[in-house]
């Protein structure tokens, strides 16, 4: 079993308050939109980080993280991207490809909106944790956290941290 920590949208911005469910986590998952690469620094040095960048992210982000990050987990299958849409309004670039062969998790970010949405049509749990930073529109900055358990997504929580500031 692998407790998960899901965030995104972090524009630059990491505090003490996500730095503790980070050390509560086994790994880090980041669907994009870092900023500045200190944030997974800071999280690289706690726990496994698995990333990728976002529309905001520059060259360095772009060196270290990649568009898609495609991964089993626990016997889970795993497509994060930052720009990926949602049930019945996935991104054109992700269509195709997640129609013929979807995953058990499709991650994005990018919307600042925190959705959990099952796609019945795909048989996939789809995952936004909204945005863990400061920048953009959400009120109340929020994460995601679950367990992977041999095929099974668990314990499926929402992280409500304290209002954008």
């Amino acid at each position: 079993m692998k407790k998960i920590l899901l965030l995104s949208d972090t524009h630059s911005f990491i505090d003490d308050q996500i730095v503790k469910f980070v050390k509560q986590a086994d790994e880090v998952w980041h669907a994009g939109d870092i900023g500045d690469l200190s944030v997974t620094d800071t999280i690289k040095k706690l726990k496994p980080l698995r990333a990728v960048f976002g529309n905001i992210d520059g060259t360095e982000a772009r060196l270290e993280f990649p568009l898609d990050n495609k991964f089993s987990l626990e016997n889970v299958a795993v497509w994060m991207t930052h720009i990926g849409g949602y049930p019945n309004r996935y991104n054109i670039r992700v269509k195709e490809e997640i129609t013929k062969n979807p995953p058990k998790i499709f991650i994005s970010g990018h919307s600042h909106i925190l959705k959990v949405q099952f796609d019945k049509k795909l048989n996939l749990l789809h995952l936004n944790p909204g945005a863990a930073g400061n920048h953009g529109f959400h009120v109340v900055r929020t994460m995601l956290r679950f367990d992977l358990d041999n095929g099974e997504i668990k314990n499926l929580e929402i992280i409500e941290l304290a209002k954008r500031g």
